[in-house]
């Protein structure tokens, strides 16, 4: 299912996905394909969800343009 698609039948509310196809330019990864998981009214559950999330699952917000995820690497350090 395309974003559009889900932002036409949820609007300005909260969901959870699956992540199908994305693709990467310059850190930032650009998500192509989703499944919806489903729609979440309340925003702390939403909060929670996000924060537990794992694998190919996010909880994004339908008022955004475009789904968006900056990469970040992080340098390992280590100490004695």
């Amino acid at each position: 299912m395309q974003w559009q698609e889900v932002r036409s039948i949820y609007p300005n509310q909260y969901v959870l996905l699956e992540i199908l196809d994305s693709h990467t330019q310059h850190n930032i990864e650009y998500i192509d394909d989703v499944a919806l998981i489903r729609a979440i009214q309340d925003p702390d559950e939403a909060t929670r969800l996000l924060l537990n999330c794992k694998n190919n699952n996010i909880v994004y917000h339908t008022g955004q343009e475009n789904i968006t995820v900056e990469l970040r690497n992080y340098p390992l350090y280590r100490s004695r």
